[in-house]
């Protein structure tokens, strides 16, 4: 994965003069560096990052990208300190008291993924009211990934197609990419095309393993609640620059 440069920016006009990827998954990261470098606490990062959040769902949906996946709370964020979880799962229902009549409005729809019985009740009734109230969008979808690891999956598909073959449902020589690919979360929306990670990490991090397989990557050193619709259009375009191969190669 090779870093790109900072700042990178376009505008929507140019966007709209090329092809636009169908999905894009983002990795929101920095939010903590963002917070130290002012000498806030971590969760006042995390706050900040909620504009970001804003910003790229508005931008997607202008530009015309139809799925957007952002990675909003991982498995591992759960070894955090207590604290700072707690303000996470606040600021989740904070979002989506703050924001769902702007969705419902703009036109998107919102959908989770994740172990959602980790989640404090009150996160989980949140998610309800804001995946009912947004279910008949049709401008772009949201997929935020909270309490999500994609190892966990993984271990998930391959137990559930296990069981299968225990019922004698299943033959395990029967197995392939195509029945493994429909066990996952995400078996109802195509592989992301571009995944985009903010603050300069040039790593996946435990994110959609299976489905970023052949994912163009964009790294940008902006840090998270820095991050605006314009970054966006800056990796918008910077994708229509790519070969996209898929293991092949050009006649």
């Amino acid at each position: 994965m090779s870093g790109e440069k900072s700042g990178v920016t376009a505008t929507l006009e140019t966007v709209r003069q090329g092809e636009v990827p169908t999905h894009v998954a983002v990795i929101m990261d920095g939010n903590g560096r963002w917070a130290r470098q002012r000498g806030l606490p971590r969760w006042e990062g995390h706050r900040a990052g909620m504009a970001a959040v804003r910003e790229t769902i508005e931008g997607a949906a202008e530009a015309g990208v139809a799925h957007l996946t952002m990675y909003a709370f991982s498995d591992e964020n759960w070894f955090r300190p207590p604290v700072e979880v707690e303000a996470l799962m606040l600021l989740l229902e904070e979002y989506v008291r703050s924001q769902r009549e702007a969705l419902v409005r703009h036109g998107i729809r919102v959908t989770v993924f994740g172990d959602r019985l980790r989640l404090p009740e009150e996160a989980r009734q949140a998610i309800r009211e804001l995946e009912a109230s947004t279910e008949g969008g049709t401008a772009l979808e949201v997929h935020l990934a909270i309490s999500y690891g994609a190892r966990a999956e993984l271990a998930g598909v391959a137990q559930a197609l296990a069981q299968r073959c225990l019922e004698g449902e299943l033959a395990p020589e029967e197995i392939n990419a195509e029945l493994f690919e429909a066990e996952l979360l995400t078996s109802d929306w195509p592989d992301p095309d571009l995944l985009i990670r903010t603050s300069g990490e040039q790593r996946i991090s435990n994110f959609l393993l299976w489905q970023l397989a052949y994912a163009e990557l964009f790294v940008t050193d902006v840090l998270w609640p820095d991050f605006t619709r314009e970054h966006l259009y800056g990796a918008l375009v910077d994708y229509r620059r790519r070969e996209r191969r898929f293991g092949l190669v050009k006649a």
